[in-house]
């Protein structure tokens, strides 16, 4: 399989290629040549399935022209050790539960299996050390971090706005040490995003330094995240609801809403998307005009979202061939405020006991206000509402229990570097 780049300047890149680099040469997104569909006989078999089959059917499907079918089943089946359950919260909606991973957050899938992917390439080639950058708003440093923790040849880099992430998320990758470096910088997420293209495009540092990206930027982070699609249709399926179905998706970076798409356009019977955003509305307000207007992110509740240029809407546009009627007919988008926010998560949880967190929430409301007679919607719960514990306890006005695995991210030290936001001060750094 070849991998293009969205710009269509940079010569087409082996797989291997494109998980190493990350960024095109171009500064495009890599997108796979092709999208091979399932038949449609699939969908009724996977319903026997376990999470791992079908994980791997699916990543058969993207990488099985370039893994061996052993070591590929190898890999998908170490990164989906862990259950994915879809739980009912009303007649009509249910929730894919993201949060019973390693770090509590639906990263953990696309994290885990670009970490054992990138190693697999490193272990094949010999290749020398691999230094891999990423900016998170939230759960992307932390399943990242965790995700490469003491994988031989490879160092991992974590920028975070300063003061923007919640204190658990925060613990989850500053406590670490080994090869994993977090960096504060005095901005916000898309500085943080500015700083790593940026990294990738400075000859400085390409030349000295093997770089790539574990941002959904990367096409070993993102196409893994349509394995779960997979399997909470699936799961419907098995509890009667074969069509009709919607997904909601709360969308920050819009790699996961992507993944899903490209399930879609494999053939999964879901029958349109739906983009739950918080006040950073760039892709509602392109849903309503035609016109993609990036514009700085505003800090909400749901941290993780706040995102004011989404790099994955340039593949939203390739996977269209730029077509607005095309993308407005599949997908639908719902924006909504903080305190709206806290609304449906104190109501959901004082009316259906269901505790969501914040982003599970925006989710959770456009398929409430969004679904038609007949349909059935499922929306992804991307992380645990313990990783947002104050937030959560201050709209219900209750304590609730905290994870084991969370309380032993607290106990660590937080180690950082602090940067400001400007490029010379990063690149300095990394070449030191």
């Amino acid at each position: 399989m070849k991998y293009y780049s969205t710009n269509h300047i940079a010569p087409e890149a082996t797989l291997q290629t494109a998980v190493t680099k990350g960024l095109a040469p171009d500064k495009g997104l890599y997108m796979p040549e092709r999208i091979n569909a399932f038949d449609p006989a699939f969908f009724d078999e996977m319903t026997g399935l376990s999470l791992q089959e079908v994980s791997y059917r699916v990543a058969d499907k993207f990488f099985g022209e370039d893994i061996d079918r052993d070591t590929l089943k190898a890999l998908v089946y170490d990164t989906m050790a862990f259950d994915i359950p879809l739980v009912k919260v009303t007649d009509t909606i249910w929730s894919l539960e993201l949060f019973h991973g390693p770090t509590l957050a639906f990263k953990d899938v696309g994290a885990r299996f670009m970490a054992r992917l990138l190693s697999h390439f490193i272990r094949k080639e010999g290749e020398g050390e691999v230094n891999v950058l990423v900016a998170t708003s939230g759960d992307t440093g932390s399943a990242v971090a965790n995700g490469f923790l003491d994988v031989e040849g490879i160092n991992v880099f974590v920028l975070y706005p300063k003061g923007l992430v919640s204190e658990i998320q925060e613990k989850q990758f500053t406590t670490l040490g080994k090869n994993i470096t977090a960096i504060e910088i005095d901005g916000t997420f898309d500085d943080c995003q500015r700083l790593v293209k940026q990294a990738f495009l400075d000859e400085d540092i390409t030349v000295k330094l093997t770089l790539t990206s574990a941002n959904s930027i990367n096409v070993a982070r993102f196409l893994p995240q349509s394995f779960y699609y997979f399997w909470g249709v699936a799961q419907l399926k098995n509890r009667g609801v074969t069509d009709r179905i919607v997904c909601s998706v709360p969308s920050g970076n819009f790699g996961n809403i992507t993944a899903g798409l490209f399930g879609q356009k494999m053939g999964l019977p879901v029958s349109r998307f739906i983009a739950a955003n918080n006040r950073n509305d760039i892709f509602y307000n392109y849903l309503k005009s035609g016109s993609y207007e990036p514009k700085p992110s505003v800090a909400t509740i749901a941290n993780a979202m706040d995102v004011g240029d989404p790099s994955n809407f340039a593949r939203v546009l390739d996977l269209y061939s730029s077509s607005y009627g095309s993308i407005k007919e599949n997908i639908t988008a719902y924006t909504y405020t903080d305190s709206q926010i806290s609304e449906t998560l104190r109501t959901v949880w004082q009316e259906n006991k269901y505790l969501l967190d914040p982003h599970g929430a925006t989710g959770y409301r456009a398929l409430q206000e969004g679904l038609k007679d007949g349909e059935t919607g499922f929306f992804i719960e991307t992380a645990h509402p313990a990783k947002f514990l104050q937030t959560v306890e201050g709209i219900i006005t209750e304590k609730f229990e905290i994870p084991d695995k969370l309380q032993e991210f607290m106990k660590g030290e937080k180690k950082v570097v602090a940067l400001s936001s400007e490029f010379g001060d990063f690149k300095s750094f990394l070449l030191d």
